[in-house]
């Protein structure tokens, strides 16, 4: 075992050869007009949209300094793919590893960065990225298995784009006039955060392009023409070099592939990213769902309009190889299946959920409940049923078999750790019944798609954060000696809170959510929650350390949890409400007419019978203007 002095040497010699890149992070609105159609406030960074990329190398240490100046929404930012081995408290999902932040305050994240890769940042807070707080987030690496294979890296992110802002589409979402919980549909597919992207190009050079989909609900088919791609790398995962001439990005995921360039520069090429139509209810006429990039061999030659494919055949990511050769974990120390499905409350809007189960964000976040339940930490009850808790132990191999009872596709990413894909079926193929063939090696990555009607098995190791080699409690140089001891001292392994989630960011917050409690036995070796993390909670008199419920004195006590809405009474069905609202609208219509009749056959009588004047002079309130207005609205 290594003393304090030997810890202190190896841990300081490491953050000597690596570096420390530090941000500066002021969120603000501003104005912007992405794809051409219509200019509206999005959520941008020192004043600018799009986002500045966050760029390290492996081993170095992350510092990104957060000031909220939204002025009328709290924030906070997730580092996505990022496993925070060590720093749980750095994740940044609002009620799981930290409170909000609130508008004029702030917040650090400060975390070292073990793994290479394409990943991205963004808001963790209430649905809030599609309305642009989201950004590029690239961790270089110098001993790259394809270094020298390329000569230049290129950044392509793909999405969909919304003119309304979030809290108008949740509004309108999450509500009794849409019980069956058809998402909004997307206005236009962007590509960097624009539209016609042009990219100079160079004959017979190999760019890597790490394509992110950065999007709140669309996945997107995406090509080249007349290029291949060669993919090497998935969500932070080095894969065997694989030849695709298509491939599919779910919101969330990323891949890394070699394109080599046409030896003359005699046409330019399009590519595509094309969102996936399936996924909408309904198709406005108006929509073009597709986003348009050109390689640009010749800037004076035409840019060609790129073909319509009439179908999409994409690469199945399940083919690739890991290059690390991982074999597929077991035995299994604990399974559990995730029975998916939307349904409707009594509220008479759609939620989605887990084995019966919606989310709904408890009081206190869960990591801090952790950490203040002392011996209580084990118990699944205190995190409160509706954060759809699962502890799991030191080093088990976890298995989550996720039965998809929805005729929907959903991409579902855990936080903290890549998960191994062990099965996947095909559509319509209904729940796991446990005689498929399991792959020897099988692909990993931290989002993987589940069909329609179907399932998949995931396997992962409950490790995080004895993945690095010294993960410390809090990433950051100690501010005096006495403090390093200790901290360097301590048994580094503590809880970890991670969320799994379906990254469809309606799907997030209608409740399609499960917690991972990690290792809660060890919660006995400290974890040092930053002084400006707990700031942030007291600033807006919320509670840090107790039960879901917010009670520290009987931890098993939930009484005051947070819930969903209830049942919906026996006999209701969607369509039944939406006959109901419609019913109710049409008599509401039917009222507001006769009222306007009514109100111009006054307005013909004599005064002193039944007319405004008359009404105003026995004492009884006018109300005449505001019923005319209610009528000319409607």
């Amino acid at each position: 075992m290594f003393s304090s002095y030997s810890i202190l040497v190896l841990c300081f010699g490491g953050l000597a050869r690596a570096a420390t890149v530090t941000y500066d992070f002021n969120i603000t609105w501003v104005t912007a007009n992405p794809d051409g159609l219509l200019n509206r406030p999005v959520i941008g960074i020192n004043g600018q949209w799009p986002l500045p990329y966050i760029t390290a190398t492996i081993g170095d240490r992350v510092v990104v300094n957060v000031l909220n100046q939204l002025g009328n929404e709290t924030t906070s930012l997730h580092f996505h793919g990022i496993y925070q081995n060590g720093s749980t408290e750095m994740d940044g999902v609002t009620g799981v590893s930290q409170c909000p932040i609130q508008p004029g305050g702030s917040f650090t994240y400060n975390f070292t960065i073990d793994q290479p890769g394409t990943y991205w940042y963004h808001s963790h807070e209430t649905a809030q990225y599609p309305d642009g707080l989201r950004g590029p987030l690239i961790v270089n690496d110098p001993n790259s298995p394809y270094k020298g294979q390329y000569d230049e890296e290129m950044v392509l992110t793909v999405s969909d784009w919304y003119h309304d802002q979030v809290p108008k589409l949740m509004k309108s979402f999450i509500s009794v006039t849409n019980p069956t919980g058809a998402e909004p549909v997307p206005k236009s597919a962007l590509m960097n955060d624009t539209y016609n992207l042009t990219t100079p190009v160079e004959p017979g050079k190999t760019y890597m392009f790490r394509i992110i989909n950065v999007g709140a609900f669309a996945g997107q088919y995406f090509w080249f023409e007349g290029h291949t791609m060669r993919i090497v790398e998935v969500d932070g995962i080095y894969t065997e070099a694989a030849e695709a001439d298509l491939i599919y990005i779910t919101a969330a995921q990323r891949y890394s592939v070699l394109v080599t360039m046409r030896n003359d520069t005699s046409t330019n090429y399009a590519f595509v990213g094309s969102m996936d139509q399936s996924l909408f209810d309904t198709v406005p006429a108006s929509l073009n769902p597709n986003g348009t990039g050109w390689l640009v061999y010749d800037d004076t030659a035409p840019l060609p309009t790129p073909a319509i494919l009439d179908t999409f055949n994409d690469f199945d990511d399940l083919t690739l190889v890991p290059t690390d050769g991982e074999e597929l974990l077991g035995p299994v120390d604990y399974s559990f299946n995730l029975d998916l499905k939307m349904d409707t409350l009594g509220d008479g809007a759609n939620y989605a959920f887990f084995n019966d189960i919606t989310y709904v964000r408890p009081k206190v976040p869960t990591l801090y409940t952790a950490l203040s339940a002392g011996d209580l930490a084990n118990n699944a009850t205190i995190y409160g049923i509706n954060t759809n808790p699962h502890v799991l132990q030191h080093n088990d191999v976890i298995e989550i078999v996720v039965n998809n009872n929805d005729t929907g596709k959903h991409p579902f990413h855990l936080h903290g750790h890549a998960l191994q894909a062990a099965a996947r079926s095909d559509e319509d193929a209904g729940q796991y019944v446990g005689n498929e063939t399991l792959g020897a090696v099988p692909m990993r990555r931290d989002t993987f798609m589940v069909r329609p009607m179907g399932n998949i098995v995931l396997r992962f190791r409950a490790d995080n954060p004895d993945k690095s080699p010294f993960p410390l409690p809090y990433h950051t140089f100690p501010s005096t000696l006495s403090y390093s001891l200790v901290t360097l001292s301590a048994n580094t392994t503590s809880p970890r809170i991670w969320f799994f989630h379906c990254h469809i960011e309606w799907h997030v917050a209608s409740g399609l959510i499960a917690t991972m409690i990690e290792a809660p036995s060890l919660l006995q070796s400290t974890l040092s929650i930053p002084p400006d993390h707990y700031d942030v909670c007291k600033a807006q008199n919320l509670p840090f350390a107790g039960n879901a419920a917010g009670n520290d004195v009987n931890f098993l006590d939930l009484t005051g949890a947070p819930e969903p809405p209830g049942p919906l009474p026996a006999g209701f069905t969607p369509r039944g409400i939406v006959a109901l609202v419609f019913s109710c609208l049409s008599a509401f219509l039917g009222i507001a007419v006769i009222s306007w009749y009514g109100a111009g056959e006054i307005g013909k009588q004599e005064p002193g019978k039944g007319t405004k004047e008359a009404v105003v002079a026995a004492g009884v309130e006018d109300e005449t203007k505001d019923v005319g207005l209610g009528v000319t609205e409607s």
